[in-house]
């Protein structure tokens, strides 16, 4: 995006109103409720200065009476515009940041993995969550209320120019000394606040990154380094807000000052020509209140234009990742509702990073209802294959097809629905099992659950939980073991009924006897389907309709469990052998 000036505020502004103007009735109420608010203070100082002149010095206690009427009238209407104009403004800013948060979380859920890769956690969720509550504050405490102090400045120094031009004068004269510090002001602001967010974000990161990883941390005994890590981030931010601090502790002692010479001055000058009947002792009293009226807003101003230049750096940031160009392309227009599951890789060339290929020109195809195991070192390319499958990165050369259809061809989310993954580091989200299962599908029932954990032999482990399949699990399932976490994933991609299954090195960290219930459920769920396995452990890939050999994004070696071991000096036999050998030793 643009650097942040005066021509970006305008268009981040009009961004900004595009949203507001599916609430247009009530962003028309709350400004003719800022005409009315300003027309009332600008009535309210009148109306004394004709008691005073009238009624006070006249004697007159009816006239004294009828006025005290009008101005609690005035009072009375002024409150109920206010309430108005408050509630119905930071209303419509509320109802602005849920529709741009409803638009933000929809953009990320649609990016390539590879922007996630890329982007920090914390960083994410400060842009979703205290930058968009930012934002509200443009509507509810910034933009309507510059407006409505700007109609009431405009309002106090017509009816002051009408009652005496000389003294309005007067209290003009001040005015510049205090818009040219409002507007230094107000740019020592902008590159301040533009700092506070770079340090909330910051702050964010870490802590979540580090509250994450927090078992780690007391593995390795490093909470003494992080500790001295987060007092200097945290100095940081406090020296971003102190920065902001010290603008505000010069700047509103000057406007204060401002006002005080400007109502002694009125008095002043008042007082001295009080004699010629034009200047009376209710206009000297009219003024000092619209002196008072006129550099109120003025000073509002500035603080609320500290409250806009949060906001715009806050919209700044978030339209960044709105305006980010890493949405996936979803150009398919042909629907998967139930694939026969036959895959083609056809000269599949891709790379994390631009000139580093990690797939390297690959061909291999998987037949309907086969089970194809994919094995090789760590790094060999194995887990980018699924990556790839699912679209979750675009290939740089060559073409996937699924149903001898490129996938490009397949709508996103249907071809999606027809693949089911399961991990080798599961994640679980902190709810129950069954909507851990279920994803929250409302087509999915707790008896279709059940069934299916029984028919893979998951459902006794689950029954025996405080709660059954009501038992919550905790943030990324910490109140169950790995193996646990594994068979739950099973049982997920089993209710979802897939056309393709791919397992990640599911059996990779578990013990022995998940490890058994994991083969039981892997028989079951991939019977009827095709099926890619990657695999860590070789011995449970033996029955493998094919394997595929990978080393360095290369494909070496190919075909079954006996035709590769028959190999002298093979790739697979050398890994099985090695493995063998270190199964035998433990």
């Amino acid at each position: 995006m643009a650097e942040s000036g005066k021509a970006f505020d305008l268009k981040l502004f009009k961004r900004l109103l595009a949203y507001a103007n599916a609430y247009r009735l009530i962003f028309y109420f709350v400004g003719f409720a800022a005409i009315v608010m300003a027309a009332l203070s600008a009535i309210r100082p009148y109306v004394l200065k004709l008691a005073i002149d009238q009624s006070i010095i006249g004697k007159d206690g009816d006239g004294l009476l009828f006025f005290v009427v009008i101005m609690l009238s005035i009072l009375v209407a002024s409150v109920l515009f206010q309430y108005a104009f408050i509630y119905y403004a930071n209303w419509l800013g509320q109802q602005v940041v849920k529709d741009i948060r409803v638009k933000l979380f929809k953009t990320m859920t649609s990016f390539k993995m590879q922007y996630f890769d890329t982007s920090a956690v914390g960083r994410l969720t400060t842009r979703a969550v205290s930058d968009l509550e930012t934002i509200s504050a443009i509507f509810s405490q910034g933009l309507f209320m510059i407006i409505s102090d700007l109609l009431k400045m405009i309002a106090v120094a017509g009816v002051m120019l009408f009652l005496s031009w000389k003294l309005a004068l007067i209290v003009f004269m001040i005015l510049p000394v205090l818009l040219i510090a409002t507007r230094l002001f107000q740019r020592a602001m902008k590159v301040a606040f533009e700092e506070v967010r770079l340090q909330v974000s910051n702050l964010n990161s870490f802590v979540q990154e580090r509250i994450t990883g927090m078992k780690i941390l007391q593995i390795f005994n490093r909470q003494d380094t992080e500790f001295r890590e987060f007092e200097k981030i945290n100095a940081k931010h406090k020296k971003a807000w102190i920065k902001t601090v010290w603008y505000n502790s010069i700047f509103f002692p000057i406007a204060e000052m401002s006002s005080s010479v400007a109502i002694g001055l009125v008095v002043w000058y008042g007082g001295l020509n009080a004699e010629g009947g034009l200047i009376t002792l209710g206009v000297i009293s009219a003024f000092v209140e619209f002196a008072q009226v006129l550099f109120r807003p003025l000073r509002q101003i500035a603080d609320k234009f500290n409250t806009l230049q949060m906001g715009m750096v806050a919209a700044n940031r978030v339209f960044d990742i709105l305006d980010t160009h890493a949405v996936i392309e979803d150009k398919g227009v042909l629907t998967l509702d139930k694939a026969k599951g036959k895959i083609d890789f056809n000269a599949v060339q891709f790379g994390y990073i631009p000139d580093e290929p990690v797939i390297k020109d690959i061909s291999f195809s998987v037949q309907q209802g086969q089970t194809v195991a994919i094995v090789g070192a760590t790094g060999a390319g194995k887990s980018t294959i699924i990556n790839l499958l699912n679209r979750f990165y675009e290939i740089d050369g060559g073409v996937i097809s699924v149903d001898d259809k490129s996938i490009n061809e397949y709508i996103l989310a249907s071809l999606r629905s027809q693949i089911a993954v399961v991990l080798q580091d599961v994640f679980l989200f902190a709810d129950t099992i069954f909507n851990n299962i279920t994803l929250n599908d409302p087509t999915i029932s707790e008896a279709e659950v059940k069934e299916a954990a029984i028919a893979i032999g998951v459902d006794k482990f689950i029954e025996t939980l405080p709660g059954g399949y009501h038992y919550n699990v905790k943030e990324r399932g910490a109140m169950l073991s790995s193996g646990q976490r594994q068979l739950i994933a099973f049982l997920r991609a089993y209710v979802s009924k897939p056309s393709i299954l791919i397992l990640d090195e599911a059996t990779s960290s578990v013990d022995s006897y998940s490890e058994e219930l994991i083969q039981t459920a892997t028989e079951k769920i991939t019977q009827g389907r095709t099926s890619i396995v990657i695999a860590h452990r070789l011995a449970t890939i033996k029955k493998a309709d094919k394997i595929i050999v990978m080393e360095a994004g290369k494909i070496v070696e190919m075909g079954t469990h006996k035709e590769l071991l028959e190999k002298e000096n093979g790739h697979y036999r050398n890994l099985y052998e090695v493995q063998f050998m270190v199964d035998e030793a433990i």
